[in-house]
């Protein structure tokens, strides 16, 4: 079908821009490309003074930049799931966006969802300009196709009542999500380091979301509810070169705090760690590598590679001392740039729920 040719096509585009899942090409471009040299692209400095609702939408200029949804949900029955909802606008230029099939522009959509006994994952693809997938700011939409992340409030605050849809073989949802607390602003004031060597984005999120709605997973339906994550990055080179990959934390606590981790595995030197401790009320303590401690514990064998699915994380500044499993160690998300992402469960100093997601193994 004519679709599925562009579908094609399209996806060789991203992978020729974002380098795929061969091994990287000499120079070293990091993981899937994203350690390209981007000198045409803007760059990302200290000191962005950041403008709601004007960032919650696209920024020309940069390379890539993501919209990223994921959720921790039970049934009445107390049975756990995840879903995930992640939109990803990457530029092909360093040009303003435009109208129609000259815009320099791909989206990339992925989803998926979650059991402790199944995983499923899809994605879509879309050029840019042709009304295909996008994203305004006011009124808060971003779309690829059927799947849509979008506002149900009017104002200054799009993010205060949301819903989110879409749907995939073996699985769809469809989820209202809403919150009342601050967004957060991650690393230094919205500036996240992700190396000593300059590479950095531009990142907030909204940790405090309550979702609830349907989730459609191998045929039956369920009645789901819990805490969900929305992370929004933008940047232009936000890997060195040297940097295999990366494993990203995002944890509800039971005691209402929310942390964000994440280690940056580099090819030659330590892991590059950082994270956000972000309390009840919404303020942050940005967390330096050597409060930090991140220690796999744990691996399984998952699509031909071992993987580290259960994880001890401590913090001592802050009494946290928890271990971190997998719901489902098979959840591989098998698409055309592939990963692992699935939620966890938590136990030891602290309960809760979260996310982990884990690349360039």
């Amino acid at each position: 079908m004519k679709i599925e040719r562009l579908s094609r096509a399209l996806a060789g585009l991203l992978l020729a821009l974002l380098g795929g899942c061969e091994p990287a090409a000499e120079p070293p471009q990091g993981f899937a490309g994203l350690g390209n040299e981007a000198a045409a692209f803007a760059p990302v400095l200290p000191g962005r003074r950041f403008g709601f609702p004007a960032d919650h939408g696209p920024h020309d200029g940069f390379r890539i930049e993501w919209w990223y949804l994921t959720a921790d949900l039970k049934d009445a029955q107390g049975r756990r799931f995840g879903v995930q909802w992640t939109l990803f606008r990457s530029a092909l230029r360093a040009a303003p966006e435009q109208p129609g099939w000259s815009a320099p522009l791909v989206w990339l959509g992925h989803a998926a969802a979650t059991s402790a006994s199944s995983h499923h994952a899809a994605e879509r693809y879309a050029r840019g300009g042709v009304g295909q997938a996008g994203v305004t700011a006011q009124p808060f939409q971003a779309w690829i196709d059927d799947w849509r992340l979008s506002s149900l409030s009017s104002g200054d605050n799009p993010l205060a009542r949301m819903q989110v849809q879409a749907s995939g073989p073996g699985f769809a949802y469809r989820l209202q999500l809403s919150s009342s607390r601050p967004l957060v602003l991650q690393g230094e004031g919205g500036y996240s380091r992700k190396s000593d060597q300059g590479q950095a984005s531009y990142y907030y999120s909204q940790p405090f979301f309550q979702a609830s709605g349907q989730l459609q997973i191998d045929g039956q339906w369920y009645e789901v509810s819990g805490p969900a994550w929305l992370d929004r990055e933008w940047s232009s080179q936000p890997l060195a070169a040297d940097q295999s990959g990366w494993d990203w934390f995002s944890l509800h606590l039971d005691s209402g705090e929310r942390l964000m981790l994440f280690r940056v595995r580099q090819d030659s030197r330590a892991p590059y760690i950082t994270g956000t401790w972000i309390n009840a009320d919404g303020s942050t303590q940005n967390l330096a590598q050597e409060q930090i401690r991140m220690t796999a514990l744990d691996t399984a064998q998952v699509e031909g590679r071992r993987l580290p699915i259960a994880w001890q994380l401590s913090i001592p500044d802050k009494g946290l001392d928890i271990r971190t499993r997998a719901l489902n160690p098979q959840s591989w998300m098998r698409l055309s740039i592939p990963y692992w992402e699935g939620p966890i469960t938590l136990e030891g100093s602290h309960g809760g729920s979260g996310y982990l997601e884990m690349t360039g193994y």
